[in-house]
């Protein structure tokens, strides 16, 4: 009976053990990427500064400096960090649909992180159209995925809390990161792992308030439609951010797929010249815009908002340009900021229309309007820019908005941006070796 019940005591244990063994993973990791984002702001930041005494001192400089950027940030990913390019989330959803533990270190692993993180501040040192955020999800990704080797049963849960976390840190928006990763990483609600997510978005959330403070990521905005005629503004911006967003990720995902033509051809021999057009491109948006439109966009709609004064007229349409020939161009970075600028530009060109109503509270309706065309992913989107602005107002509107933004997106691109990506990833990664291209060349 003494030997049964230690037999029993100690299978109890190891039971006991093993949870708070996984309980430990996802806070630590939590914490790990909750740190990771406030330093990789912080170098975004700094970066973009930098950026900024270049054009001081010679705005035609991007005309060298961004073209030659672009193609080395592409060659350092070709050659050094393969699976590093682009946003980052989708090499994390695809990690979550990969069973194969080297398949998945190919997508989230720390040697991809470092390389996400050191090749998206040289884009944004080189005047790229990106944001940090997507590279932040990635890495809270990564970071999962090493920390949880462990276990790697749990991985696909594992990923996708560090992908959560990674949201919630990288916008101060902790309820974001957890419909993000309910909505857009996983699709579904795994009931198995919802509190240890929640525990790593709130441990991810709490570390970047006490490295950085607690603040609203665009400010606090207390703008509303006020008058009957203002909620004209809703369907018009849903269905105008819904077309944009739309036919932005069809560029995209197309350019990724590849065209059979020659064009396509030459884009996938030659990757490194074609990042270096698409970054003259890119530099001469800037030149026309007056310098407005590099980085991540994010000084310029924090601004326009708390003053309340609309972007210049060419903004929308320059800063969307300018992020899809980043998107294309095989470089790492995101593309949730420079969105939500493109959206607040989008909005701004619509408050026009609209002498009355409070260009604040329309530039947030293109905001969320674009970004859900983008991602398809409308929950998400309305909650994100009401916790980056602190609007508990404009929920409504703002739901209405991305909901119709969504439907409109779909009508020009089926499937959002970041899953259809992923199923790249996801292809590449099962295809035998025989029949995986080589590796393109400049």
């Amino acid at each position: 009976m003494i030997t049964a019940r230690f037999i029993r005591n100690k299978r109890l244990w190891r039971i006991a053990s093993a949870r708070w063994q996984r309980r430990a993973i996802f806070l630590l990791g939590g914490i790990v990427i909750g740190a990771a984002a406030v330093v990789l702001a912080q170098l975004a930041d700094l970066a973009q500064d930098v950026f900024g005494l270049l054009l001081a001192k010679s705005r035609y400089a991007v005309l060298v400096v961004t073209p030659l950027g672009f193609m080395l940030s592409a060659y350092l990913t070709i050659r050094l960090f393969p699976g590093a390019q682009g946003s980052g989330i989708p090499q994390a959803i695809a990690a979550r649909h990969l069973n194969d533990q080297a398949a998945r270190a190919r997508l989230v692993s720390l040697r991809i992180a470092a390389g996400k993180m050191i090749l998206t501040l040289f884009g944004l040192l080189c005047g790229a159209s990106i944001g940090r955020e997507g590279p932040t999800v990635q890495v809270g990704a990564s970071v999962m995925f090493a920390i949880g080797r462990v276990s790697p049963r749990r991985q696909p849960g594992l990923i996708l809390a560090g992908a959560a976390a990674g949201v919630a840190a990288a916008f101060n928006t902790p309820l974001a990161g957890i419909v993000f990763g309910i909505e857009e990483m996983s699709r579904a609600f795994e009931t198995r792992t919802s509190s240890l997510i929640i525990a790593a978005v709130i441990a991810a959330g709490l570390t970047s308030l006490a490295l950085a403070g607690n603040y609203a990521y665009f400010g606090s905005s207390v703008t509303s439609l006020a008058r009957g005629t203002d909620w004209l503004a809703v369907p018009l911006c849903g269905v105008v951010g819904g077309l944009a967003g739309g036919l932005f990720s069809r560029i995209v995902i197309a350019t990724a797929r590849g065209f059979k033509n020659p064009l396509g051809r030459a884009i996938k021999v030659h990757p490194l010249w074609f990042a270096f057009a698409c970054g003259l491109a890119v530099a001469v948006c800037g030149l026309v815009s007056g310098d407005t439109i590099y980085g991540t966009g994010y000084e310029q709609v924090k601004t326009a908002l708390e003053h309340g004064s609309a972007l210049p007229q060419d903004f929308g349409v320059l800063k969307l340009l300018a992020t899809t020939l980043a998107a294309i161009s095989g470089i790492p970075g995101g593309i949730f900021s420079p969105s939500l600028a493109v959206g607040a530009g989008i909005g701004s060109n619509i408050a026009s229309f609209f002498h009355d109503a409070p260009l604040g509270a329309i530039m947030l309706l293109g905001m969320v309007s674009y970004f859900a065309g983008v991602v398809q992913a409308p929950i998400t989107a309305f909650v994100i820019v009401t916790e980056m602005t602190d609007n508990h107002g404009m929920v409504v509107p703002l739901m209405a908005a991305a909901l119709i933004a969504h439907v409109t997106s779909r009508m020009i691109c089926e499937e959002g941006i970041y899953h259809a990506l992923a199923k790249g990833f996801v292809e590449r990664a099962t295809r035998p070796p025989e029949a995986k291209a080589p590796p393109a060349s400049s």
